[in-house]
């Protein structure tokens, strides 16, 4: 079973939390503790790692850029011993997203780090940046825009209070679009030009809708939209947020300096000279998209919003429970037979979990979850249903979900009935591959056992495991009173041998 290392927490943090933003320009490391239901920041760690800059035109990083980033995690690695691994999230965003060969680099990563890293889509993205911009902004619930550029992709989203109602991610970024126009170093007024109109032909596609969904406030988070904040304050050109009058006169002043070499701008960290051309561009870009005349600024951002949603999930407030809830409603699930089958499920898993070694809260959440949705498939065609419902999991928007949860789930979808496909496995974590593999075996029989969909059907039986055989015994006389369950246990004996596994039942 997948666990980071298991290290004792010390008392100094035994009620610490850790959020890791694996991000395309820079690596963030939040450190904090909840103390009288207020978040207490302990500890941050930054490094500008620019992995998107180490991305070569095969979409793989060299060997500098991997050298930056291990060497960023071991360090990051350090200051997480100790922290629980429930307490720990670390996700990756838009470079990791693009990595053409992300396996061999995330396994070094996760040596590196000590922990496992979620790869997460662009919206989930968008949702946890809204979540850390707009937490604890009071009881007034004006409609938010939130915009946040990053280094490969810039996040929108428009909302209330803490619900997000329109969100994008976009492929627009302070590091892309400075290699993209600026690549030489070579600042000139066409090229400032050609690139502040790209980002808005980038933007094209969410004009409309954005500006007629509307919003009372707009706020910019990250480190592209606070440096051009810095800059532009320290210049006497803006308070507390940025104009668009003062976004122009930044523009005019980058010009001015004619290569990237010679930003040193007042308020300006050092580290973000060099992406500070192509970031302020897609800045421009998104105002003049959007017709934003004035924007807020926020310290807050992913890492804020993962340890909020971290904090959730320990709390047994997981959002990933309410978007499989809302799934199954949303595709019409039979509810009273997926608890059903969940309930058999669930004791199959009790009785052979600590042979297994089976993580009593890690599987058992994906049995419950590959229960209530492994018939959405039904909503295309019975036929082929259990591959429906794979590919519908695979590719649906699922907040909460990194892209390895998805696949884990739809995994077990795709395994539920039928030959026992293995092609189902090959794009999971090897880590992952024979944990999986054990809990599609528990959950087909679980099927197998509620085929007959009677309600409150309590099933007397015990399953056991020695190595790769195991054995489901039932109360003398059950099986001669259900025959289809018998016969189709018997096919399913034929099918699991295909699993490496061999089942015998009595």
């Amino acid at each position: 079973m997948p666990r980071s290392a298991k290290v004792p927490a010390s008392k100094a943090n035994a009620g610490e939390v850790a959020a890791v933003d694996l991000g395309s320009n820079s690596f963030h490391m939040l450190v904090a503790r909840e103390s009288d239901g207020q978040l207490q920041i302990v500890d941050r760690l930054r490094d500008a790692v620019r992995l998107a800059a180490g991305l070569d035109a095969e979409r793989k990083l060299t060997v500098e850029a991997e050298r930056r980033a291990l060497a960023c995690l071991t360090r990051f690695g350090q200051r997480l011993r100790g922290i629980p691994a429930a307490r720990v999230r670390v996700v990756g965003t838009n470079t990791m997203r693009r990595l053409a060969d992300g396996g061999v680099f995330m396994r070094a990563a996760e040596k590196a780090l000590g922990h496992e890293i979620e790869v997460i889509s662009g919206v989930e993205e968008a949702r946890l940046v809204y979540n850390g911009v707009t937490h604890g902004l009071g009881k007034a619930a004006p409609r938010r825009l939130v915009v946040d550029i990053g280094g490969g992709s810039t996040e929108l989203i428009i909302g209330r209070g803490p619900d997000p109602k329109l969100m994008e991610s976009t492929a627009l970024g302070c590091v892309t679009h400075t290699q993209r126009f600026f690549a030489d170093g070579v600042i000139t007024r066409e090229r400032m030009q050609e690139a502040r109109l790209a980002a808005r032909v980038e933007l094209e596609f969410v004009e409309r809708q954005y500006r007629d969904a509307g919003w009372d406030v707009a706020i910019g988070a990250s480190g592209t939209v606070r440096g051009v904040w810095r800059v532009a304050r320290a210049q006497g050109w803006a308070t507390e947020r940025i104009t668009r009058d003062a976004v122009d006169r930044c523009v005019e002043l980058t010009i001015r300096t004619g290569n990237v070499a010679r930003i040193d701008f007042p308020g300006l960290r050092e580290d973000r000279r060099p992406v500070f051309a192509g970031g302020l561009a897609v800045l421009a870009g998104v105002f003049d998209s959007l017709g934003i005349d004035a924007m807020d600024t926020s310290e807050h951002a992913l890492r804020e919003g993962l340890i909020y949603d971290l904090l959730g999930r320990l709390s047994d407030n997981d959002v990933r429970s309410r978007s499989v809830e809302a799934m199954a409603a949303r595709y019409g699930v039979d509810r009273e037979h997926a608890r059903e089958v969940e309930r058999t499920a669930l004791k199959l898993f009790e009785q052979v979990r600590s042979d297994w070694q089976l993580d009593r809260e890690v599987a058992g959440r994906l049995l419950r979850w590959a229960a209530l949705l492994h018939e959405i498939g039904l909503v295309i065609a019975h036929e082929g249903s259990h591959r429906h419902g794979e590919y519908m999991l695979r590719h649906a928007e699922m907040f909460g979900f990194s892209q390895t949860d998805q696949r884990l789930v739809a995994a077990l979808v795709r395994l539920q009935r039928g030959k026992f496909a293995l092609s189902a496995l090959e794009d999971l974590p090897a880590t992952w591959q024979l944990t999986i593999r054990r809990l599609a075996l528990l959950f087909r029989l679980a099927i197998v056992l509620h085929r007959s969909r009677a309600p409150n059907m309590r099933i007397p039986f015990a399953l056991s495991v020695i190595g790769k055989q195991l054995k489901l015994s039932f109360r003398t006389g059950w099986l001669d009173k259900h025959p289809l369950t018998r016969e189709d246990l018997e096919l399913e004996a034929g099918f699991v041998a295909a699993a490496g596994f061999k089942l015998r039942f009595s």
